[in-house]
Order: C-alpha cells, then structure tokens, then sequence
C-alpha cells in the first residue's frame, strides 16, 4: 500500500497551507483534493458553461459551484484546487483581539469561548498575508480612482460616524509586489512557474473574483500556497474524492478514496487507500464534519461536541437600488473594480473606545459587486419601468400601423424600450457578516449532510446590520431591499465554519489549540470546521494563520511518532474519565506559558555587561512550554521540552515568531547540587536572516532566598545564524543581556498549566513533585556530614 508523511484532505485555505508547509520542511505530502483544476481562461462565463459549472459527482457534475440548502440557511462553498480562494472576494481582515472571547454567554444559551488569542496567531497572520499579496485597493492611482462605489461607502461612513477602511485583498495590482499598479500588466512569477503554467495579468476591475479570475489577477490558493507546495515536492491529485478515514494498526492512518474519470460512460470508480502517518483534513466546514461523522465509529472517542457551534458568520446580503444625489442618478457601479474593495466596520462592546451599545456583537459591510456580463440581469430586475416601457412601445407601434405615413426608423424606441441602464448604474449590492450566534448542529441523516440552525437566536445581529444597512441607503439617497430569502428568515452564506470545534478539553470540542484531534494523534482539523464560533471578519485569514500555527506546531513534534490509540483509551477521553489508562495508552502532555522582559546591548557579548551597558534595547519573548510526554521528560537526565511562541526586538523587526525552540528544564551542571535552565530558539529577522536566541538560568546552592532571583533570571545572547549547542563556541555573538520575570506575569504563568491526555491530574502532580525536588536538592541545607 502507499504510504506517505502525511496526507492532506482539500486545498483550501487549511489544507493548501498545510500543505506548503510540510512539503517546505521535506516531508512526503500528497494532498487529495475532490475537484478540478481551473487555470486562468477556464471559468465559466456562456450559460452552457455556467450550466455545467456545478459539484454532483452522481449527476456526473465536476464544477467548482457547491450549493447546499439547509434548515435556516443557504450555503455556498467550492470544489477545485485552491479550493473557497476560487470564489472568494479576497479579502485577509484579522480576527479582532477582543472578539477572541473567552466564556462569553450567548444569546441561545451556552458560552463561546476560543482557546487561542489575537498574540498567538499574529505571527501567522503576518506569513499569510505575505504569501498572499495582500495589499489594500490602490484608491489613489489612476485607474483605480475611479471606482465610485469605494468612494459611495467612505462618505456613507463619515456620515455616520462608522470607521471605514481598505482592507489587504490577496489580488495582484502591480506586475510586482513593490511595483506601479496598472490593469492588465503581466504578473511577475515568485521565483519558479506557477502550477497552470499560465501567464497572468494584474486586475482588470471587471467584478467577476466571485465566478473564478480569468486574468489571474486573484492571488488564489493555486497560484501561491499549492504553487509553492508542488515546488516543494507536495503531490497534488485531483479528482479524487475521499471517502473514510480510519487509524492505521501500528499508528498513523488509513485513507479511502475514489478517483473521479471524466470520460463519458465511465464506470463508478474503484475505492483505492492511501497509509500516512499524518493526517490533516482541510475539507471545509461541511466537508470535514461529514467525513468525521461518517467515520465515527472508526474514530471512537470523538464525543459530542462533533458537528456543534455550526454558524455562517453573520453573513447578511442586501441590495440599495436606484441611488440619487441632488435630483440625479448617483453612479456606484457595483460591475467595476474587484467584489470588495472596502469595508465599514460596527464596533462590539467588548472594543476598547469607541465601544458598541450594550449586548452588541462587532460586525462589517462591505461594498458588493458583480460582472459587468450581468448588467443585463440585474437591469430587468427593475420590472416596473420595463413593463411600462414595453407597453409604449407596442401601442407606439399600434398606432403607426393605421398611420399613412407611419415613421420607419424605430432606433429612438429601442433604445427607451432596452433603457439608459439607471438600476445597474445606481444599484449596490451590500455584503455584511460578524459575530453571530453559534448554537447550529450539524449531523448525517440517511448519509446525508443536515444543518440545524435559525436566525432566532442571532436576531440582534441582523436587526443591527440590517438598521446600518437602511441608514446607507438613506445617506446615498437610495432604496433598499433586502435579499429575497429574508421574507423567510434565510440567510445566504459563503462563509460556514464550526462542526469540528477546537477547545480547551475534549468533552468541549473535537480537537485542541492546534488542531489535533482529541483522543487521536496525528490527525489534524485545519479548516473552518475547527472555529469555534464565527471569526466575525471574512474567515479565510484566520483560518490559514491558524492552520500555518498548527503546521509548525507539528513540525516540531515530528519526531514524536504518533502511537495508535486503543479504544478503550479514545471512549475514555470522551468522557473524561480518570481511572488508570490501558497499557499502550498515549502519553499525557504538560504544557505552560512562561513570559520574560528584559533588554539587550549589541555588540556585547557578556550578558551581564549587557544589561547595564548604555543603550542598551528592549527585549522579550512569550514562550509556550511542552512536554509530550511527561514520563519521559520526568525520566531522562537533561529534562527536555519544545518551546514556541514569540520573540519581540526592535532591531530583528519588532515581534518574530519561534521556528523552533528547546528548553531544559533542572539539566545537571557538573556538581550535584548546580541545575541549569536553557532556552535555544530559532527564528528569523525581518530581513530573513536566521538568529538564535539562547539563555540560561543557573541554579546555584545558596539559601532558600536565593530560588527566586535564580529561577527568574535569564542571561541570554542573540546568536547570528541558526546555531547548535555543539556550535555555540564558533557562533558569532550580536547581542547579550539579561532577562526577568515580573511577579504579575509569574502569577499568570502559574494559571496557564495545562495537561492533555490521560491521568492529567497525576501528570501535574508528578511534575510538582519533581519541581520541588530539584530545589530542595539545590537549595537545601547539607544533611550529610
């Protein structure tokens, strides 16, 4: 059977960088991904294109179009490599720091709560938005000034007093990233041939990055993260649709899939499998949370926090019609630019000033837009003034029939019956979303994919968007509608998320911070499923800086080989059960946070010299601390962890994220009573040169008041290049200083200790045991004589 590193289900904004990243680091990857491949020039745009452009592989169907109809709720999603980035609007909005809640009641009942933060993803969202271009709408270059529905929303939000902005959209303007915007330019490749082989050119402003970019112009998944990923050596199959997942004996995981045959009269496709010992499912929402529904009982211990906190992120779309200023036709032009070119936000009460009302959830607007094609469309809409135009026309044409000098040149009245084009002129498509309720399920009926989910419980939200969205229309003179499903309470989402929701234990959610399954190493949740509740912003950069987070997270355990998990073990962590683990059970993990300020003088290479030298810099760093397996860390001599987190120094470019990180914790020092504390961690700087941070911490025999200055005090240097500990003495020294740790963050640190897996609490009290073992055998007094 093939066997790989890991596998990697769907290409979206999960998988495709999960992807990347494990084939950037030299590991086998294949990654499966169920649809096709859609070169620039190969979206659909005639209706017999557009007619086959939909997902039924039982109607033999192989487009990019996936539409589901739910209680409560519409959805739009897609198929092809590159996944939800073929029809999304581009936008990359972080999550805002104080929307990542923590035990927040909601509405329905229940509390939303995120086990990550705005700080442990920022390093990531940074990556991200480099690899993707993002850049804000060149507003101030010609041609893009002239774009009147950017300019329609900023006036609407000065009037309101609503913050606008122009958001970073992943779409190429300039032939370079630092290049001059132009339309149509040919687009600079980033060092080796994207996967198509097609040239592309910068944005056409011709509206249609909903329907697929045939410039190319849209920096989608498949020209930047799967590009990358097939240089890096990834294996991307196409086509081919998997169908079960299940543990492989011995550790690591089993695969089932079919291979899609286009050909017509092709037979039903053979189930084949692929082994691996990582396995990372990118599916999106609906399509990972029906592949762990259906393999259930392969995967025993999921619990019941599997197909929960289902939501569609607030997503809210409405119409303004018919926009006027002073007596005359107000140009918005929805047909030209990119979908989205900005963004008007509507604070939460949890912002700092200027805070939302009382109870309020944060929300955006953002300006709509369509294809120029579909003027035509949107143009007959305006039923009234056609029917009236119509009817002149045919009894104009009554009466020149009995005329006896009927007038033969009828161009004039064609051209009033066809119009002046006003509604699609003046007309605007408005796209809102944010913090709704997720309180949804979803769940398999007959195989089949169900979603339970109302508006009832997120009934302020809309009211609240809906209320903002009325006062635009004011403020532009022009009429509003809402969408046609709202009659009936629906909404329409591009934007689903949660059924696998991460947590902070298993009997909450399905996989942890880092999107390992509970009960199941090695297999990883990278896609919206694993939101835990809506993002509030458009979700596709917070859900490709959480699986970049993830990606390094299991880089750095690699060598760790998962073990296979008995299943009286799985049953037992969704449960949460506490009596004694089977024999074979996976190991308990310990984990906690540890934060140190303190500053650094370069050009010296003694720490001490370096703390009191004049001008002498800022430095810190926020490091999570884990121990996978708390036995072995507990049993072998120099006591090793992982370390990842944050390093912040102006001189490197401010906040840098742990590549990777090491820490020792009591190793021996020669003398039975001397310990060292070392801290090694790699990262680079903003120029992307490697440095190493390297510290330590000597614990000396002394008296007992000696235990905090010693355990708290870090003597570190800033190392060029990313050294070894055999090639410390060779490395050339940057900087030396000392760091501390302040009361109020020790006091923290001691709430962030956290255990994962079985007998958690033994774990935490073996590891205090050894804890205070190690001081007493330091710092207490001589016994023997």
């Amino acid at each position: 059977m093939e066997h790989v590193d890991a596998v990697v289900i769907g290409s979206g904004f999960g998988g495709s960088v999960a992807a990347f990243r494990l084939a950037e680091a030299g590991r086998s990857v294949v990654l499966l991904e169920r649809g096709q491949t859609f070169p620039p020039g190969s979206f659909p745009r005639d209706p017999a294109e557009m007619g086959r452009a939909f997902w039924d592989p039982d109607k033999r169907l192989y487009g990019m179009f996936d539409v589901w109809s739910f209680k409560g709720c519409d959805s739009v999603v897609s198929s092809g490599l590159g996944g939800g980035s073929l029809i999304y609007a581009n936008v990359l909005l972080r999550k805002d720091e104080r929307w990542f809640v923590h035990e927040q009641p909601m509405p329905g009942g229940g509390y939303e709560s995120w086990p990550v933060t705005r700080a442990d993803l920022d390093p990531h969202y940074d990556r991200v938005e480099e690899m993707l271009g993002g850049t804000p709408y060149p507003i101030d270059k010609v041609p893009f000034d002239n774009t009147p529905k950017t300019h329609a929303m900023q006036d609407a939000a000065a009037e309101l007093g609503l913050d606008w902005q122009l958001p970073k959209l992943a779409v190429s303007f300039a032939a370079t990233p630092d290049g001059e915007p132009g339309v149509g330019l040919p687009i600079a490749d980033a060092g080796y041939r994207n996967l198509h082989g097609v040239e592309r050119r910068t944005c056409s402003l011709c509206g249609q990055c909903d329907i697929g970019c045939n410039d190319g112009s849209k920096n989608s998944l498949d020209h930047t993260y799967l590009s990358a990923a097939r240089h890096h050596g990834a294996d991307l199959r196409t086509l081919h649709e998997v169908k079960a997942i299940r543990p492989r004996e011995g550790g690591g995981y089993l695969v089932d899939y079919v291979r899609h045959d286009l050909a017509e009269g092709a037979p039903p496709p053979p189930l084949r499998t692929i082994g691996c010992d990582r396995l990372v499912l990118g599916a999106g929402t609906y399509g990972t949370t029906r592949l762990l529904l259906r393999s259930r009982d392969a995967l025993p211990g999921l619990g019941d926090a599997l197909g929960t906190r289902f939501c569609g992120n607030g997503d809210l779309l409405t119409f303004l019609l018919k926009a006027r200023d002073r007596d005359r036709l107000r140009p918005l032009n929805a047909g030209r630019g990119p979908v989205i070119t900005s963004a008007i936000r509507l604070p939460d009460e949890l912002d700092e000033a200027p805070a939302g009302p009382p109870g309020a959830r944060g929300a955006y607007i953002q300006d709509g837009g369509y294809p120029a094609f579909a003027n035509w469309m949107i143009q007959s809409m305006d039923i009234g003034t056609t029917i009236e135009h119509a009817a002149r026309f045919m009894l104009d044409r009554f009466t020149e029939f009995f005329s006896t000098a009927p007038d033969t040149n009828i161009s004039a009245e064609l051209a009033e019956l066809i119009g002046d084009g006003a509604l699609t002129v003046s007309s605007l498509p408005l796209l809102g979303m944010g913090r709704d309720t997720a309180d949804g399920r979803l769940t398999l009926k007959r195989g089949r994919l169900q979603a339970e989910w109302t508006t009832e419980t997120s009934e302020a939200h809309f009211r609240r968007l809906r209320r903002t969205m009325k006062h635009i229309a004011d403020v532009l003179g022009a009429e509003y509608a809402d969408n046609p499903m709202w009659f009936r309470k629906r909404v329409i989402t591009a934007h689903p998320l949660g059924g696998a929701p991460m947590a902070d234990r298993p009997e909450r959610g399905v996989c942890d911070a880092y999107g390992e399954v509970f009960g199941h190493p090695g297999l990883y949740i990278s896609d919206g499923a694993a939101m835990p509740g809506p993002v509030g912003p458009n979700p596709s950069l917070t859900i490709a800086a959480f699986a970049d987070r993830m990606s390094v997270n299991m880089l750095e355990k690699w060598d760790h080989r998962p073990r296979a998990v008995p299943v009286e073990h799985a049953e037992r962590l969704a449960r949460t059960d506490t009596t004694e683990p089977a024999a074979g059970a996976a190991p308990t993990a310990l984990s906690f946070t540890e934060t140190m300020r303190g500053s650094v003088s370069f050009g010296m290479s003694d720490p001490r010299a370096g703390e009191l030298a004049e001008g002498h810099e800022p430095l810190a760093f926020r490091l999570t601390i884990t121990a996978d397996d708390v036995a072995g860390f507990l049993a072998e001599p120099e006591h090793a962890a992982r370390a990842e987190g944050w390093i912040e120094v102006a001189a490197c470019g401010g906040r840098r994220p742990v590549q990777q990180g090491w820490f020792n914790l009591f190793a021996p020092a020669g003398a039975d009573d001397r310990r060292v504390m070392r801290y090694r961690l790699f990262f680079t700087d903003d120029a992307g040169r490697p440095r190493t941070l390297t510290g330590q911490k000597n614990v000396l025999h002394g008296p007992p008041t000696r235990i905090w200055p010693d355990t708290s005090t870090l003597y570190t240097r800033l190392l060029e290049g990313h050294v070894t500990e055999e090639r410390d003495g060779a490395a050339k020294v940057l900087a030396a200083g000392v760091l501390h740790i302040a009361l109020t963050d020790f006091a923290r640190q001691l709430t962030t200790f956290r255990t994962e897996g079985p007998d958690g609490s033994k774990a935490l009290i073996e590891f205090g045991r050894f804890f205070a073992g190690e001081l007493w055998e330091v710092y207490g007094p001589d016994l023997v004589q």
